[in-house]
């Protein structure tokens, strides 16, 4: 058997490995899961509900959750298999842009989680909106009310319907959340989705006997794809309900597997480190020497008796802690949304926490590229080897092999919603999707990415300079947290800078300066000194005129609520630009940091 839709996927498991524990979810404290026939028979109901309702193929129905669960998927499923196209919205979308996607999209009913969502769509579409909940709220319908038990003639119609849904049928869209203008709608397939589901099932260490978390937004397609694959390789999906459940869930869960953002990995080394403070001084100095060991960790190298004691030592002294805290059973972890620290990956890497970086967009369903789990198959620094089905060039690449990333494939998407010019746009005459994003190959086959082409800007010498890459240099510094550098047409590079405030009060403790509010230390002379000899040293390892010669440091982080960080979590630029103009302006005033 195989499956060739979305909705084949779960019947596909049905066939292979029938799971007792399919899809799992927290409820009143405990976890409720659902068998694969339990999940198959839901779905089925769903849809003839939908079906009673008159719904029909080509109508368009939105999500907007605050986290993925099993309901999640059964609604996704149950439209998807009447030829319903299910548009997920961010959590954080802003009520206009959650208002200008309903109209956009003709959406025609919402599915939203929990009493906040609920308040969104409210306030984006008043009344006129058809909603159905997660969570029961009163006064509001539960999606448990569209249940309907199918009769014979209702079960051949849907089988019917099911039958004659080609995988060209329009699966689901996706707005991106772009960092200027209107959020665009990318229109996926079935084909395009299962497409990069197929290529990577086998690249990933998962199967019917593990495991897996998952606590990214299904709203995002890298989540969404991984777990249609999860239910491909038959491995269990246990949804964690609230990013700051996810310690507590790691423990009780004991994953084998699971995707993050950088930032929760970023998160998990911070508490790492908080463990570290409440070591004694031999604790501290024997944590301190695991972990810059484990920055510079090469696990390709060939192990002498010395480097393989020492490595035993950490591994029984503070490694095996960390694995314990994530549960004990991880075997892998992908990262995307953006560009994971080396040190960060290397040390995790150390410490028998293998995680991989990948490379993708919405359009492209998302993956183009991914570090394999195999020796030799990963170069840490890049994001992979284009994977199986992929072509993937450079446009015109300068003396240095770089150049815009052009790709081609079955999973690039059908188009943008509504949108016919901007799609001729992004595409070549010879059908390669432009990404926007620059790059080159290291080794002929591992692809770097260096940055947006569209961020890249010209200071008053001439000089070119790629944000992104001074910006990921700059974040693999432990006393920073968040970075935009900036300096078009200036005549040197800027930055604002968040500081990684946890790592700066162990300094200001250690160097006896006194701690107050961040927005105090901001501004504090020790704390100004200090971090110019931070900038400076890592200005050291890059070209001339991409070093930064003034900062200014931000008390408060960027989030997406405020708008300074994309529903992706990248850097909104112009957001941040014009935010902080005025400390822009200042540093290129003569005798400011």
């Amino acid at each position: 058997m195989d499956f060739l839709r979305l909705f084949d996927i779960l019947p596909y498991q049905q066939a292979k490995y029938p799971k007792q524990k399919a899809l799992a979810a927290r409820q009143h404290g405990g976890w409720i899961a659902y068998s694969t026939a339990e999940c198959l028979q839901t779905i089925d109901r769903l849809s003839t509900g939908l079906l009673r309702l008159g719904w029909k193929h080509g109508d368009r129905a939105a999500i907007l959750a605050h986290s993925g669960s099993p309901a999640w998927n059964f609604i996704d499923l149950a439209m998807q298999q009447i030829g319903v196209v299910s548009v997920p919205i961010h959590a954080t979308s802003l009520t206009k842009d959650v208002a200008y996607i309903f109209k956009d999209a003709s959406i025609r009913c919402c599915f939203v989680s929990n009493t906040e969502m609920l308040e969104k769509v409210n306030a984006a579409a008043g009344e006129k909106m058809e909603v159905f909940t997660f969570e029961k709220i009163s006064g509001a319908r539960h999606w448990l009310e569209l249940l309907a038990t199918p009769t014979e003639s209702e079960i051949a119609t849907l089988t019917s319907i099911k039958t004659k849904l080609p995988d060209i049928t329009l699966a689901t869209v996706i707005y991106t959340s772009g960092t200027t203008g209107q959020p665009k709608g990318v229109m996926l397939t079935h084909r395009n989705i299962v497409s990069n589901i197929k290529s990577i099932l086998t690249l990933v260490p998962v199967n019917y006997r593990m495991d897996a978390l998952s606590f990214l937004p299904l709203s995002h397609i890298f989540e969404r794809m991984v777990t249609y694959l999860y239910m491909a390789a038959g491995t269990t999906v246990w949804y964690s309900d609230s990013v700051e459940a996810i310690l507590a869930d790691l423990q009780e869960v004991r994953p084998h597997f699971f995707t993050a953002v950088p930032r929760i990995l970023e998160k998990m080394h911070d508490h790492a480190l908080e463990e570290r403070q409440r070591r004694g001084t031999l604790g501290r100095k024997v944590f301190d020497l695991a972990i810059a060991w484990g920055k510079n960790y090469d696990p390709l190298e060939k192990l002498s008796p010395v480097y393989w004691l020492r490595h035993q030592l950490f591994n029984l002294l503070v490694y095996r802690r960390w694995r314990q805290a994530l549960g004990g059973r991880v075997q892998g972890i992908v990262c995307g949304a953006a560009a994971l620290q080396v040190p960060l990956a290397k040390l995790l890497c150390a410490a028998g926490i293998p995680v991989r970086e990948g490379y993708g967009l919405t359009e492209t369903s998302p993956v183009v590229a991914f570090n394999h789990f195999e020796p030799g198959l990963y170069r840490h620094g890049t994001v992979g080897i284009p994977i199986l089905g992929m072509e993937v060039k450079i446009d015109t690449p300068d003396e240095h092999g770089e150049g815009e990333i052009l790709v081609k494939g079955p999973n690039v998407m059908a188009g943008y919603l509504n949108l016919t010019e901007e799609t001729a746009a992004v595409f070549t005459e010879d059908g390669w999707l432009r990404t926007g994003d620059s790059g080159h190959f290291e080794q002929r086959r591992f692809l770097k990415i260096t940055g947006r082409k569209r961020d890249f800007f010209k200071t008053s010498s001439g000089k070119f300079v790629a944000p992104q890459k001074v910006e990921s240099h700059l974040l693999e510094s432990p006393y920073i947290r968040q970075v935009m550098v900036t300096g078009i047409n200036q005549p040197f590079v800027s930055a604002l800078i968040v500081p990684n405030f946890q790592a700066l009060e162990r300094w200001c403790r250690k160097n006896g300066v006194h701690w107050t509010a961040p927005q105090f230390m901001a501004l504090n002379p020790k704390v100004l000194k200090f971090m110019e000899t931070v900038i400076g040293e890592m200005n050291e390892y890059l070209e001339p005129h991409e070093r930064v010669k003034k900062f200014t440091l931000l008390h408060e982080e960027w989030t997406p609520q405020r708008g300074e960080l994309t529903l992706t979590m990248k850097l909104a630029r112009q957001v941040i630009g014009e935010k902080f103009s005025k400390e822009i302006e200042e540093m290129y005033k003569s005798g400011n940091h």
